[in-house]
């Protein structure tokens, strides 16, 4: 399983310190999803190799309008193992599911967003992962907590019904705000979930870094396609 982290300078702690919480709480990797205008500065391999857990190379683009998150698009897509755009008004969520080389819709119902039964069938169509994001559930109170779970259960029942690919994150700027994934499933029984399908959206983020890094191979030519070894026999 697998969590979205924010590092700094785009949250408080670095990937290092988020790395060696994840490890401790028994996720076997963090994606680094900094937004695209406070990425951070970090060597994906180095950190992996002395904490024990897959580190992914990601971006969030954030952008004002579609037509400035299609110019980060085309800069960022061949950089980063995974890619999201930041989400939360109709227009964007709009543009990030109905484009193929985004691989994750973050934050829809941020900003009282919304999300509907044509954007579900997008996202289902282009292979967009839409994000169910537990921050506002682990970190509000009052109000704005009964609405977060109002949102996130809306959300649920539509992306379920038209079986969209999805990812599941609490959206963590800091390794306190980190939580096992026991927590998570607890959350997201709350908002209908079960524990499997909790479980399936943390780790959809290692499936889809999988799928990437062997896109973004040389050995790669198409989906189900690669370059083999061709020798002449004597």
């Amino acid at each position: 399983m697998y969590e979205g982290v924010y590092a700094h300078p785009d949250g408080d702690s670095t990937v290092s310190r988020l790395a060696a919480t994840a490890a401790d709480y028994g996720f076997d990797g963090v994606v680094v999803c900094n937004h695209s205008d406070a990425l951070a500065d970090y060597d994906p391999e180095r950190v992996a190799g002395e904490y024990g857990v897959d580190v992914v190379d990601a971006v969030e683009i954030r952008a004002d309008n579609p037509e400035v998150a299609a110019g980060h698009l085309g800069n960022y897509r061949p950089k980063h193992t995974v890619l999201a755009v930041h989400g939360g008004t109709t227009a964007l969520n709009r543009f990030a599911v109905e484009h193929d080389r985004v691989d994750v819709l973050a934050h829809p119902m941020a900003d009282r967003g919304d999300f509907n039964h044509v954007l579900a069938k997008a996202a289902a169509d282009h292979g967009v992962r839409v994000e169910f994001d537990l921050s506002r559930v682990l970190r509000a109170d009052g109000g704005r907590r009964v609405q977060a779970l109002q949102d996130l259960r809306k959300l649920r029942e539509i992306v379920t019904y038209y079986d969209a690919p999805f990812v599941v994150s609490a959206g963590p700027t800091s390794h306190l705000q980190l939580r096992a994934p026991r927590e998570l499933v607890a959350v997201g029984k709350t908002v209908g979930f079960s524990e499997d399908q909790i479980r399936a959206g943390l780790e959809e983020w290692g499936r889809l870094a999988e799928r990437n890094r062997e896109r973004l191979s040389d050995d790669f030519i198409a989906p189900g396609v690669k370059r083999g070894r061709y020798e002449k026999e004597h």
